[in-house]
């Protein structure tokens, strides 16, 4: 992107963008559950993968995560700039998947509806209301990282119980498949959770929405010390 463009119109640029994206990702996923007759995911034998279809599936979420990282290194002008706009991208498209996912197909009909959210390293598994949150967090979080870069405050705590609470989700996200790791991969594949650890995973969302509530924080300390001086 131009070096002349504003912060602001680079932020429009991202989420049209991710918006763009996401409308291919529901497509995508779409066109490979009518294929495998999985539109709602929740339900018997909930991965059937076969032949080369899992690798190519495996190898479009990975090429997913490069086209958002790399569309976080082209707006930015610094590192933190760069993964701000990348999480900000990543929110975005999250969000936008289930819309347009919801509009074309019909699921998921709520919130509360499971998805299997990822498939590396192992299949992840979650209502639909927790990937948003967390996708919510990360647009608020990229948006004042790209957008009030100049007033940033480093917070090494705040950032390390940010990186605690993403390994918890992950952890929350992917124990069932865990479990059933000893079973092989056939096992893992038909791994159906029945109960989501709701506590834990509030828990993870707090931590990873702290380095953005800490710079809030910062942001509205400094405005009434300017307002008092």
């Amino acid at each position: 992107m131009s070096r002349q463009m504003s912060d602001r119109a680079r932020w429009g640029m991202v989420v049209c963008f991710a918006i763009a994206m996401a409308w291919v990702e529901a497509a995508s996923v779409l066109y490979i559950r009518a294929l495998v007759g999985r539109i709602e995911p929740y339900q018997a034998n909930p991965l059937p993968l076969q032949g080369a279809l899992g690798t190519v599936e495996l190898w479009r979420e990975a090429s997913t995560l490069v086209m958002l990282g790399t569309v976080g290194i082209l707006a930015g002008t610094t590192w933190r700039r760069r993964i701000g706009y990348a999480a900000l991208a990543f929110g975005v498209w999250d969000i936008f998947y289930y819309v347009f996912l919801r509009l074309i197909s019909g699921w998921p009909k709520t919130l509360l509806d499971w998805d299997i959210l990822f498939l590396l390293p192992l299949p992840w598994w979650g209502p639909v209301l927790a990937p948003v949150m967390i996708a919510l967090v990360m647009i608020l979080w990229g948006t004042l990282a790209t957008q009030t870069g100049d007033e940033w405050t480093d917070a090494r705590w705040a950032k390390t119980m940010a990186l605690a609470g993403v390994g918890i989700a992950l952890a929350v996200f992917m124990v069932d498949a865990w479990r059933a790791l000893p079973g092989g991969r056939d096992a893992v594949l038909q791994v159906l959770p029945t109960t989501f650890n709701w506590p834990v995973f509030w828990v993870s969302v707090l931590l990873i929405a702290l380095p953005a509530l800490h710079h809030l924080l910062h942001l509205r300390r400094g405005r009434r010390s300017s307002a008092g001086a």
